[in-house]
């Protein structure tokens, strides 16, 4: 079960990084990147592997999800530098999708590496505090916190001195607002993905 968390984990990062191109609108205020639906899940699937496997399991996901991002980045940078054949008359809309801008992608790994470590060290610090009762506090709190953490990070390296002040702040407002209740929509998720987990694994359902 591990090895599918884990495959779920890095696959939907890489991905994410991709659909990070599109930007989408719900209404007239709420501007989201692509990738929002999919970085919704990663924060659960870490709080699964903690609370199931543990801390350094948990912490060698995160790991394995910044190498597959760092070699993601370099290969599509190889990718676009290769000389395109005759046939192929794409290459700027490639360019543009695959490509983006170094600062973006700097502001991506930056904001990942730190709030989803930060994510694992509140998981495991309120398990050790609670057992294994109160997975909703834990896997709420973690989330929401380092991902209020990455929203920060990501939207000042990516965006600051690029877009006014007040886009800024509708920016990190529509996206926190957005990641605050998809944590709490996921929960059940959550609940149930580690129940099959500890099952796969041989060990007794825990009252949470």
């Amino acid at each position: 079960m591990l090895y599918y968390l884990n495959g779920l984990f890095v696959g939907f990062l890489i991905l994410a990084n991709v659909l990070a191109v599109k930007v989408f609108s719900i209404g007239e205020w709420i501007v989201l990147p692509g990738a929002a639906i999919l970085i919704i899940f990663t924060y659960p699937l870490i709080d699964v592997i903690c609370e199931v496997y543990g801390k350094e399991a948990g912490s060698r996901t995160v790991r394995t999800g910044l190498m597959a991002q760092v070699f993601a980045v370099c290969f599509i940078a190889i990718a676009i530098e290769l000389p395109p054949a005759q046939a192929f008359a794409h290459q700027q809309e490639f360019e543009i999708i695959l490509g983006g801008s170094m600062r973006v992608i700097i502001a991506s790994l930056v904001a990942y590496t730190v709030s989803v470590n930060l994510d694992v060290v509140i998981f495991n610090k309120l398990k050790e505090k609670h057992g294994n009762g109160k997975l909703w506090l834990r896997n709420n709190a973690s989330t929401m916190l380092s991902q209020l953490i990455d929203t920060v990070i990501f939207i000042s390296i990516a965006f600051y001195g690029i877009m006014p002040f007040k886009m800024l702040l509708t920016l990190f407002i529509t996206q926190y607002l957005f990641k605050f209740l998809a944590s709490i929509v996921a929960t059940p998720l959550v609940y149930g993905l580690v129940f099959v987990a500890r099952k796969r694994k041989g060990l007794e359902p825990s009252h949470y």
